[in-house]
């Protein structure tokens, strides 16, 4: 009788039957994650478009203001000689002519020439400045009498002039100046230059030619005016006039205008706003044959709402607005036929030119309740309200089924680990027994190998 023989394991199953089994009994749970899935791609759709439409109110939520529609710019015929800052909410449009007759300028003297800045002493003693403060000395000692020494010294009195040492390559053998100017042009910035006291210098220090302070003379149109400063406040309402040099005789035009770049610029991104929002719902309700719709918003109310919003707003008429401008095609802003909208900025421009108060009026309106601006957040209120907005309540919804999938994915992952514990340890049962089986069976064949012996003269087999 030949021996028992039992293939793999003990029991002859596969080794690895446990694993397939909680792999067939885990489909279950893919198809949850699948689900998942596809819930997680809507709600990220949904959060997309939240910040698109977030987004519209940014490039021309200014414009509601009572100052939007005055973005001013200045423009100079000559940025050489003078140029400008404008202050919006106080520049008036305008234009003016500005000669520069004389520009203001610092108190400053420059010394006698040194060989060197850092070698050559120029005595012990001090600078005596007189100042609006009163008289100031500055003292030179043995550590710091060269040129820079006195440059340094001078710099860290903090008495409203600076020194710096300066390299005149005119005088070859002597070519180191120490240059003390005031840090204020005009005369109210006037400083006596010093007197200089020293002795023992390698050679003697003296002032080879000073300057004073001077007041700056412009002419605006036609009229003179003595200035402070050359940056100058006082002579065109809102603007301050940065004064570059000098150019007596020649009359620069400086126009003060609306810049109307700036806001047919905020018009147009905004509708690239519009335009981004239009066309994510085209992309979302566009079904072909490839089209997964448990991965699309396609066909859901809450597109619906958004693009009836959205159309009412840019087709409709902004009752209480002042001026003839009512809505937005009579600025160049019209739906096409791909149902995305085209901005005419040629046409803006020409309005805006010819009344910028009806544009202002049409789009801020009060600020509150009337005004495209106004109508606009209030829509964009409406669809992103937490409690009734089409938006929220479904990006909740996703969201809350997310959570539901989460919990059940949660608890049939305990459920299968526990029924993998238990499958493990009946198949280690079962494993143990078959071995013991599989032991005995071996010990019996090979006994019936051997032949059974003659017991007590007893025949077997009918010997």
């Amino acid at each position: 009788m030949p021996a028992v023989s039992i293939g793999g394991l003990a029991s002859g199953l596969p080794p690895n039957l446990v694993d397939q089994l909680i792999d067939a009994e885990r489909q279950p749970i893919r198809n949850l994650e699948t689900r998942k899935a596809k819930t997680q791609s809507k709600l990220e759709l949904v959060n997309d478009m939240s910040d698109k439409i977030s987004k519209l109110t940014e490039s021309i939520g200014t414009l509601a203001s009572t100052r939007g529609f005055n973005d001013i710019k200045l423009l100079s015929g000559d940025n050489n000689i003078v140029q400008g800052v404008v202050d919006p909410g106080l520049a008036v449009p305008g234009s003016y002519n500005i000669e520069v007759v004389q520009l203001a300028q610092k108190a400053a003297a420059v010394t006698n020439g040194f060989p060197d800045k850092d070698r050559t002493e120029i005595g012990v003693g001090y600078f005596e400045f007189e100042t609006s403060n009163g008289d100031v000395e500055v003292y030179i000692d043995g550590s710091n009498n060269t040129l820079e020494g006195a440059a340094n010294a001078i710099n860290r009195a903090n008495i409203g002039v600076r020194a710096t040492v300066i390299n005149d390559r005119k005088s070859p053998d002597a070519p180191y100046k120490l240059l003390i100017s005031g840090d204020s042009v005009g005369e109210d910035n006037e400083i006596a230059y010093p007197t200089l006291y020293f002795l023992d210098g390698d050679q003697d220090l003296y002032f080879d030619e000073e300057r004073e302070a001077k007041n700056g003379i412009v002419k605006v149109d036609g009229f003179e005016f003595e200035i402070g400063d050359n940056s100058v406040k006082d002579v065109i309402p809102g603007v301050t006039l940065e004064l570059k040099q000098a150019a007596p005789g020649r009359s620069v035009n400086v126009t003060v205008k609306e810049d109307q770049e700036v806001v047919s610029g905020k018009i147009k991104e905004f509708v690239d706003g519009m335009n981004d929002v239009l066309k994510f719902i085209q992309t979302q309700n566009r079904l072909d044959a490839n089209t997964d719709t448990t991965r699309t918003l396609g066909g859901e109310g809450m597109l619906r709402s958004v693009e009836n919003r959205i159309r009412g707003l840019v087709q409709g008429m902004q009752v209480g607005v002042s001026g003839s401008i009512k809505r937005l095609n009579q600025l160049g802003i019209v739906f096409n036929r791909n149902g995305t909208l085209d901005f005419d900025q040629d046409k803006f421009n020409t309005v805006l030119s010819r009344d910028p108060q009806a544009v202002q009026s049409f789009f801020a309106g009060d600020g509150f309740s009337t005004g495209f601006v106004p109508s606009l957040k209030n829509q964009i209120k409406v669809m992103m309200d937490p409690t009734l907005g089409s938006i929220p309540l479904r990006k909740k919804s996703l969201q809350d089924q997310i959570t539901r999938i989460d919990t059940n994915i949660e608890r049939k992952d305990k459920q299968l680990a526990k029924k993998e514990t238990t499958l493990r340890r009946k198949f280690a049962k079962m494993e143990e027994a078959m071995s013991r089986l599989k032991s005995q069976a071996n010990s019996l064949g090979a006994i019936a190998s051997a032949g059974i012996p003659n017991l007590g003269g007893v025949k077997v087999n009918g010997s």
